[in-house]
């Protein structure tokens, strides 16, 4: 956080998980946080821990894949708020399947949360970062974007593509004072990964190196420091609390 000041936050996909702790996380450090869910019961439920907690939050329901409900979710941060000065884009969902058992809504639904909602969110407030000559963007991908995964190769699509989409977009606009970066998991104690099949998870945790599973607040540590002062010199970076599933 920067010194003696509260910045506008907002962080998709913050009603369950990865992104609730983000959220949680990010109020604790005295940031505002705008919770953004499919779900709008779930994020009123973020909203009202973080403010029993002391801090300040505000929901701001909608589809992320949908650019008028982003635009309507964007209107909500600014009316409880004003501009977001950091984005996280966290919105997601998982579905195992087979390659050979995919259909294209199967393939366009998960590339329309995961990549077209990065895309969509940003869009929307990059302009007025640009503006500001500040601005700190972390997109949440997945280390299955960078190693791949058996029966979530949709999944591992949307997240390679995420991490493209940080790396050029960096290149793009660090010089202008707005600073893009992503953190790529490895599988994490949530609702949606303890939704794969225990054979799945099973044989995944072997595969770890540390032997276990993260949780959700050690993911939220990481975008914590990425959105503080002591993260100035990262730029495009893709950082991986993955329990060693990939060593960079």
């Amino acid at each position: 956080m920067t010194a003696g000041r509260s910045r506008v936050t907002l962080v998709t996909g913050a009603g369950s998980g990865i992104g609730r702790a983000i959220a949680e996380k990010l109020g604790k450090e005295g940031e505002r946080v705008v919770v953004n869910d499919l779900r709008g019961e779930a994020a009123d439920e973020v909203v009202a821990g973080i403010k029993e907690s002391g801090g300040e939050a505000a929901a701001a329901p909608g589809d992320v894949s949908d650019p008028e409900a982003v635009q309507q979710i964007v209107v909500a941060a600014r009316e409880a708020y004003g501009s977001p000065e950091i984005l996280v884009n966290n919105a997601g969902f998982l579905q195992q399947k087979r390659f050979v058992d995919l259909t294209i809504e199967d393939f366009d639904r998960m590339i329309a949360v995961h990549l077209r909602g990065t895309f969509l969110c940003t869009r929307a407030l990059l302009p007025e970062m640009l503006s500001r000559g500040s601005g700190i963007i972390v997109n949440v991908a997945s280390q299955l974007g960078q190693i791949g995964g058996v029966e979530l190769c949709h999944y591992s699509s949307a997240k390679a593509g995420i991490i493209g989409l940080t790396k050029s977009l960096a290149r793009e606009v660090s010089t202008q004072g707005v600073r893009v970066n992503a953190v790529a998991p490895g599988p994490i104690n949530t609702e949606l990964v303890l939704g794969l099949s225990e054979e799945w998870r099973n044989a995944k945790a072997a595969e770890l190196p540390l032997g276990r599973f993260g949780e959700p607040w050690e993911v939220a540590e990481t975008v914590a420091f990425l959105v503080s002062d002591g993260a100035a010199l990262y730029v495009g970076q893709t950082l991986g609390p993955n329990s060693g599933d990939v060593m960079l």
